[in-house]
């Protein structure tokens, strides 16, 4: 049982929101400063099971993270989408002309930019992350700098928002994968998505080949993501991630793959959350 779950940011991150909604029993959210110390957490047992953002409908992929993933030799064990909604918030008593700074992660600054550019006078610094910012401007009461964050966030450090929802793009939605260092415990019956990884030779027509096999046994490709291998120039793995109705048909699929792909890894199989 998950008795504790690392998270990467401090507690109104929404990492933090995940770790509400994904678990059915309260967990203990241990809050951690960036992914690689997420990962040594959950290596280290300080924590059950670590939450990763993956890929953001808007941003793309956070491809460090599947290499932590690889290097690392976790396991997806289930994932959870959450509808991101970007708010400004500052100290009470403030209005947005008042804001001179705004600090927050890259990826939440690329998401508001259109919102940004209405407020020319606003600079714009990259941070390590969203809700810490928030926590930063309660603890030194810091006037004229505003963080972007969830509502959660400011309620906890209790600040006000001054405005609601500024992502540019209001359907906004980022999945977060939950990794354990073993692999699931859900019943067969009950597993309708995994993520794989594999590397193919320079063959012509070799991607090609392994994606009619997975179409041919009944696999749905939802993602595929390539990343070069650092000690190889010119050479890639790729993360993919499949669903499927029948578990029996993945299991055929793996078994043709194995003798396909190089370096084949099952990196997960857990349920579809989007089902």
């Amino acid at each position: 049982m998950i008795k504790s779950v690392a998270i990467q940011g401090v507690k109104g991150s929404f990492h933090h929101i995940v770790s509400q909604e994904y678990f059915e029993s309260q967990v203990v959210a241990n809050p951690c400063l960036s992914f690689d110390e997420t990962v040594d957490s959950l290596l280290s047992k300080k924590s059950d099971a670590a939450i990763m953002a993956l890929e953001n409908s808007i941003a793309g992929s956070i491809i460090p993270n599947y290499a932590l993933i690889d290097a690392n030799n976790l396991h997806i064990v289930g994932e959870h989408y959450l509808d991101i909604q970007h708010n400004l918030m500052a100290l009470p008593n403030q209005t947005i002309l008042d804001v001179k700074e705004v600090y927050s992660h890259p990826m939440a600054l690329l998401q508001c930019k259109a919102f940004f550019k209405k407020h020319p006078h606003i600079r714009l610094i990259e941070d390590k992350d969203t809700a810490e910012v928030a926590e930063r401007i309660q603890n030194n009461q810091l006037k004229g700098v505003a963080a972007i964050a969830s509502t959660l966030a400011a309620q906890i450090f209790e600040l006000s928002i001054l405005a609601t929802s500024i992502q540019t793009i209001k359907h906004n939605e980022t999945r977060f994968v939950i990794v354990k260092q073993q692999n699931s415990e859900i019943p067969e019956n009950q597993i309708n998505k995994a993520s794989i990884k594999f590397e193919l030779d320079h063959q012509r027509g070799s991607l090609a080949t392994i994606l009619n096999v997975m179409s041919d046994c009944k696999l749905n490709l939802t993602k595929i993501q390539s990343l070069p291998k650092i000690d190889t120039p010119w050479k890639y793995a790729f993360f993919v991630d499949v669903t499927f109705e029948n578990y029996q048909d993945f299991i055929k699929a793996k078994s043709i793959m194995e003798i396909m792909a190089t370096h084949f890894k099952i990196l997960g199989e857990y349920k579809n959350a989007k089902n």
